[in-house]
């Protein structure tokens, strides 16, 4: 089912719209939070219930992203970037301080690009820098948010660290916090089911309504969403909110799981974000 009460516009235009997949929701659910109890547990315990399932989902998104937007400052990504190398030498040896100073090089260079330079160059450089991997065989975690020093130190992520390293760097070159989206999707690959597998692409968007251009790590060409066949998207996000028709508003928790602790770790490794 979906959850809707009008006619569905472009799936991808998501700066005032989501859509919940109730198929997809068990998969969304551990990237939000992996408390057993509270919000999360009701709504794991009541997934045969469709309505139930739809309004506590919308729900539980609304909090954590209205959280996450008291948490996080987006307006740029600061850090000495001295003290970053040195830190990543430090706990990762000295082939992850290569990397990193490489990344941080790559930032430098492409400061005063213009922003479709900027967005080939971030999404080439971690695409190329990055091999594609399970988090259980790179962290022994079925889902961990690594940060962009913790994915260089192993030259390997899954998806949402190919959306989090591309994330804060084009936060860093200066784009508008505002045009940048995380979308989770369903993505349809060689021999995968009809469902598809769960994915997280980063989505640019020129305009609030603009049709987004995908940044992924599975087709390494920037493409406007439509060209995007084999992505189905389910919701999408930002630290900025979600919107949700006939939504009047959101809460606020003090606790919102794996951003959270991403940007925990992250202001431990030097950055301001």
């Amino acid at each position: 089912m979906m959850v809707s009460n009008r006619v569905r516009p472009s799936p991808w235009i998501w700066w005032h719209t989501l859509w919940i997949d109730h198929q997809s929701a068990s998969d969304v659910l551990p990237w939000l939070d992996d408390q057993p109890s509270g919000l999360l547990g009701r709504l794991k315990a009541n997934m045969n219930r469709p309505r139930y399932l739809a309004r506590l989902c919308v729900k539980l998104i609304l909090i954590a992203l209205c959280a996450l937007s008291l948490t996080l400052d987006v307006a740029a990504l600061q850090f000495e970037a001295p003290a970053i190398v040195q830190y990543t030498q430090t706990e990762y040896g000295q082939d992850a301080a290569r990397r990193v100073q490489n990344w941080l090089t790559a930032l430098t260079n492409h400061q005063n690009k213009k922003e479709a330079d900027q967005l080939r160059e971030v999404n080439g450089f971690w695409n190329q820098h990055v091999r594609g991997a399970e988090d259980i065989d790179i962290w022994g975690d079925v889902d961990y948010w690594a940060t962009p020093i913790e994915t260089l130190s192993k030259a390997a992520g899954d998806c949402e660290d190919f959306v989090i390293g591309k994330y804060f760097s084009l936060l860093h070159l200066g784009v508008d916090p505002e045009k940048l989206r995380f979308i989770y999707v369903r993505a349809q690959l060689p021999g995968s089911t009809p469902k598809g597998i769960a994915h997280m692409v980063l989505g640019y968007y020129a305009e609030p309504d603009a049709e987004p251009l995908i940044l992924d790590n599975l087709n390494k060409r920037i493409l406007p969403a439509s060209k995007r066949k084999d992505l189905k998207p389910v919701f999408s996000f930002n630290a900025g909110g979600l919107y949700v028709p006939g939504s009047a508003g959101s809460e606020s928790v003090n606790r919102i799981g794996h951003w959270r602790d991403l940007l925990r770790r992250m202001r431990l490794e030097g950055f301001e974000p």
